[in-house]
């Protein structure tokens, strides 16, 4: 598997940690720094190449099949990383009613990397980790395709997100991510050495217990100390109520960093309430993970 030759991607790493001045935490005596994982790669936005890497080395070139949303930041980094590794990749797109129409942006990217999209009903999409479900869909893939579940959250994404907490190490007290499927919040907890927050995205208040399943794969138990904050998903997933996009607007002004809205528009606003609420010592270091760029409409589907 460590023999798959990925350097034709070249990430960027470690990513930058930059330190940024803002007085609602330099007033009380703390330090916001923003771990930019939305530099590691063009093409691989945010930190899907922390979760894709040791899949693709795992999948050794072979067709990859994987699933996604109609905007999923997923979908597009396989399709850019089988067009820049030369591997086939399908994907399984949520909602039967897009087949036929005109791809969206994020879609049409994919179809130009070359994957191959099929779009499967909603009932079947939940059902996609069913072995039926996901035997009728590797029937139509090519031969010995290796499965990627959504948003990459396996035993191996959360493997290689635990080299996000290594570079914080040493240089944060506390590390802050959104979270989707939970996977970068498990692998990042298990390599840090301070507190790491996880603010969800969606509501339902499932996701201690996704996270605790990816670490028990991934580990074989529990890892790091990490807690979540489920006051900031504004809505639910997709939801970027008038407030949010004012804050993301100021925050922009101040740091001239333009701010994704689903993820980590909801993660900053967590940082800085949290702040004002004295939940952080004095002296406390801060690492805010940015895990995607400023596409201020969608930030992609619930896959962080």
């Amino acid at each position: 598997m460590d023999t798959y030759d990925l350097s034709a991607l070249r990430p960027r790493l470690p990513s930058p940690l930059e330190p940024v001045e803002d007085e609602r935490f330099t007033g009380r005596g703390l330090t916001l720094l923003l771990k930019r994982d939305d530099l590691i790669h063009p093409d691989l936005p945010g930190n899907k190449w922390r979760k894709l890497a040791l899949n693709l080395r795992a999948a050794a070139g072979r067709p990859v099949l994987t699933f996604g949303g109609a905007y999923s930041n997923h979908l597009r980094a396989t399709a850019a990383a089988g067009r820049l590794l030369g591997f086939p990749t399908i994907g399984i797109v949520r909602g039967d009613e897009l087949a036929g129409r005109p791809l969206n942006p994020s879609l049409a990217r994919c179809a130009a990397d070359g994957m191959r999209l099929e779009f499967v009903d909603r009932a079947t999409y939940r059902s996609k980790h069913e072995p039926s479900v996901l035997s009728a869909l590797l029937e139509r893939a090519p031969e010995g395709a290796y499965v990627v579940p959504e948003g990459g959250s396996n035993a191996l994404a959360v493997e290689g997100c635990g080299a996000l907490g290594r570079e914080l190490s040493g240089r944060a007290d506390v590390a802050a991510v959104a979270c989707g499927t939970g996977g970068t919040l498990a692998g990042l907890a298990a390599g840090f050495d301070g507190r790491t927050l996880g603010v969800p995205v969606l509501r339902g208040g499932f996701l201690g217990a996704e996270v605790r399943a990816l670490q028990e794969a991934a580990y074989g138990g529990a890892r790091g100390d990490w807690w979540l904050d489920e006051r900031f998903h504004c809505g639910g997933y997709g939801r970027t109520p008038p407030a949010l996009a004012a804050f993301a607007q100021d925050f922009e002004a101040r740091h001239g960093l333009a701010i994704e809205r689903l993820y980590v528009a909801k993660m900053l606003l967590a940082l800085v309430s949290l702040a004002e609420e004295g939940a952080f010592p004095p002296g406390t270091r801060i690492a805010a993970v940015i895990t995607g760029g400023g596409d201020a409409a969608r930030g992609g589907d619930a896959d962080a």
